[in-house]
């Protein structure tokens, strides 16, 4: 009995909205953090003028108080990742190199497809080399490097090739899946579902974990649990120990 395709008749169109599906979850875990931040201080920047000023606003002013908002929020982005917690830093810097990896790769192997890519694809002895052998060679070097290092500062800094690795090389996973050359065909779209899926599961991981040290903090606040040990005495860290 043959074996139906997994990308014909019916399910083409299904996979076409699981694919735009998660394109969406993917920008708006992403997008929560950033468009959140910048409407944030815009209102923030709103609520130190009077309502005379704001109703006699020009646009020009209102680009200007967007422009501000927007400075606003790269300095705090900046001092939030200097004080962010290790573990969100690593998932931060893993999310952004693997989304950045899988990005590029995409638009360079689509350049190379439309014929505006100058570099073109990589060949060793008339074999192609595909980019998920460098994807897993990077991934495989830098989580080594992770693993054997013990400086906070390199670790968090390898997170970011660890990931690039990890999109070139899910940028190939229906290859890898197939045994086949399926990069442009239907099928190759399962590559930039599992992408798109794994990018939302580490931006749903970075808010989800931001959110609770939030509640944390909250609580902390109340009393209702005691102090992190960093925020505490050395002696009191200590016999908490």
């Amino acid at each position: 009995m043959a074996l139906r395709r997994p990308f014909a008749g019916r399910n083409s169109g299904r996979n076409d909205r699981l694919t735009l599906g998660l394109a969406g979850l993917a920008a708006a875990t992403a997008g929560t953090v950033i468009i959140g931040e910048l409407v944030r201080l815009g209102r923030r920047r709103a609520g130190q003028r009077s309502d005379a000023e704001r109703m006699f606003e020009t646009a020009e002013h209102a680009l200007a108080a967007a422009g501000e908002a927007t400075s606003d929020a790269v300095s705090v982005a900046i001092e939030g990742y200097e004080a962010t917690p290790r573990g969100e830093t690593v998932l931060f810097n893993m999310l952004t190199g693997f989304v950045g990896g899988f990005a590029l790769i995409r638009l360079s192997a689509t350049g190379i497809r439309a014929g505006w890519n100058p570099f073109g694809s990589v060949r060793v002895r008339g074999r192609h080399i595909h980019h998920f052998v460098p994807g897993i060679l990077l991934a495989f070097g830098s989580g080594g490097a992770g693993l054997i290092a013990q400086n906070a500062r390199l670790e968090q800094a390898l997170a970011f090739p660890f990931g690039a690795g990890i999109g070139l090389t899910f940028d190939e996973a229906a290859l890898l899946l197939d045994l086949r050359d399926v990069y442009w065909t239907r099928e190759g779209l399962v590559s930039v579902q599992l992408s798109l899926g794994l990018a939302a599961i580490l931006g749903g991981t970075i808010l989800f974990l931001r959110m609770l040290r939030r509640g944390e903090e909250a609580a902390e606040g109340r009393g209702e649990i005691p102090p992190a040990p960093e925020r505490m005495g050395p002696v009191a860290a200590w016999g908490r120990a």
